[in-house]
């Protein structure tokens, strides 16, 4: 399900580049969670089959687990709003969620070294641009997590932020609660993975303002936001087995892509062994199968 049909949703808002935003009124939007898929922030021409519903389902899950910590855009699922008569393909990949005010800063927070981070700290001594002074391999955990933002990009590359410059963006007590918010969602769902046998090494959050108060918006602790390791088989010094779309980036990289678009297409055996990930990285968190 790459692609919308117009004629049978509300009117089409905004095309991110995983989900895609229809206008209810009322200050509702419908969120779509679509079965593309971006790697390097390009979405590639090749979908995966049921990723959507998995990443609207497992967000669904982490908005309700962390609602004590922050407040979340989620009013309902779709699936719990007949009267809005999706088409069958939409009920179990959409929610209702309330308007927010979108703040444009990628709250990415890194309990692990490894991806970029890594390749940073092998090259600088530094992770976005702060030093480590731990002699660390990849995968290490760090001391402490690590709040690294970027910036959000509708089009083309994120940017590292340094905390100073989300700062100048959105003030300094926006920033403060921005990090205190990311910090502790990341580290109550890192510890309740962990007793799941998942390891959280990074994700990444987006907030936005409704009624001036801070949200998280979009989605939540995803396999598409985060990387999910398995914690049974986790060594440090290489990569890890995961439950997330590294997979997918691994082979895009094996045929050597530049990370610009156009992106290549997926083999066949790569949409069904990531989708199979994703299915067993709902299945680990929340307990259950995902009834597709």
């Amino acid at each position: 399900m790459g692609t919308i049909k117009e004629s049978s949703l509300p009117n089409l808002i905004y095309r991110g580049k995983v989900r895609d935003t229809h206008d209810l009124g009322d200050n509702k939007y419908l969120m779509v969670a679509t079965d593309r898929i971006s790697v390097f922030d390009v979405v590639l021409p090749t979908a995966i089959a049921d990723k959507g519903t998995v990443l609207n389902q497992i967000s669904s899950f982490w908005f309700s687990k962390t609602s004590d910590i922050v407040p979340n855009h989620l009013i309902n699922l779709a699936e719990d709003q007949p009267e809005l008569n999706l088409d069958s393909e939409y009920i179990k990949r959409s929610m209702v969620v309330k308007k927010a005010k979108r703040i444009d800063v990628e709250c990415v927070v890194r309990g692990y070294i490894t991806g970029s981070a890594w390749s940073e700290y092998k090259s600088q001594g530094t992770v976005s641009g702060i030093p480590i002074n731990d002699k660390l391999v990849e995968g290490d955990a760090f001391p402490e997590p690590i709040f690294t933002p970027t910036t959000k990009a509708d089009v083309g590359h994120d940017e590292n932020m340094s905390y100073k410059e989300v700062e100048d963006l959105v003030g300094v007590d926006v920033a403060a609660k921005l990090k205190e918010l990311t910090l502790s969602v990341y580290k109550f769902a890192h510890d309740y993975a962990l007793s799941k046998d998942i390891i959280i090494a990074d994700t990444k959050m987006e907030f936005g303002f409704i009624n001036d108060q801070i949200h998280l918006i979009d989605e939540l602790l995803t396999p598409d936001s985060s990387r999910f390791w398995d914690a049974t088989g986790y060594s440090p010094g290489k990569s890890q087995p995961n439950f997330d779309k590294q997979f997918v980036r691994d082979y895009t990289n094996s045929v050597g892509w530049d990370h610009e678009p156009p992106a290549p297409e997926l083999p066949e055996e790569i949409v069904k062994k990531t989708t199979t990930r994703y299915l067993n990285a709902f299945k680990r968190l929340t307990g259950s199968e995902l009834e597709l």
